[in-house]
Order: C-alpha cells, then structure tokens, then sequence
C-alpha cells in the first residue's frame, strides 16, 4: 500500500547554489548529501516541518540522454521550469521577507479565489509558487 510521497526530482543548474538558496534563503534542511559512482552527486533538501518528504536537487545529465538534459537546461535558461508549491501562513509576509533575501519575484501577492498567491524563481530558474490558502470550491471560479 502506498503511504505518501516520499521523493520529487527539482532540476537544478548547480547542486551547491541551489542546496544554499533552499536551505538559507527558503529555510529547508539539509537531507543528502552524497557522490556515488561516476561522480554522480544525490542532494536532497527537506522542510523540517515534513521530513517524509525530499526534494532531490538534480542537475540535468545521465541517466538522461543528451538531448533531454540540453532542452532542461534550456528550459531552466528560459525560467519555463515549473517546481512546485509552497504554502504559506502570510503569502504579503513572505513576499516582503524574501523580496528582502534577494528572491525574483514574477508576480507579487494576488488574489486569487483559493487564498493569495505569488510567483517566484529560485537560483536556478524554476519556478515556485507561495500560496497563503483559504477554503474554496468550484463556484469561487469564473466559468
């Protein structure tokens, strides 16, 4: 039976920016850290607040072919990278104090019918979304 989510991939240009920019700017921890065989590094960052989830930091390359780890690398040049979401209890809050760290913003604070959200880029140029959620259902949205 599965459980939950234990592990999801963020492409990332340099393992040792981005463990930096996750750990001191977004205030994750530090998981693993290791070189394997052929120089391959596994990096991992987790929130404190949710061990059983990793986020492995992995910059494009084997096992990937040559043309698959070029169009993410492009794609992470271009900012067109998708990360994930990230909750938070005060996105206005937030988005000052990291606005204040440095952090890229593409969209500040908005309403939107699920809470308040904003757009951000990491260092390497996915992109995060912050969302301070509130209660909603299919109705809040405009058809």
């Amino acid at each position: 039976m599965i459980t939950n989510v234990s592990l999801v991939t963020l492409w990332v240009t340099d393992q040792d920016d981005a463990k930096k920019f996750y750990i001191d700017t977004l205030g994750f921890a530090e998981g693993t850290d290791v070189t394997m065989g052929d120089g391959f590094r596994w990096v991992t960052i987790l929130h404190p607040d949710h061990p059983e989830l990793e986020v492995t930091l992995m910059k494009p390359g084997p096992p990937l072919d040559a043309d698959m780890a070029e169009a993410i690398r492009r794609s992470l040049a271009a900012g067109t990278m998708g990360g994930f979401g990230l909750t938070t209890t005060d996105c206005h809050q937030t988005y000052e104090d990291l606005v204040a760290k440095g952090v890229e913003f593409t969209q500040p604070p908005a309403e939107r019918p699920y809470g308040v959200e904003a757009v951000m880029r990491d260092n390497s140029g996915n992109w995060l979304v912050l969302v301070e959620k509130r209660e909603y259902t299919g109705e809040d949205f405009p058809h």
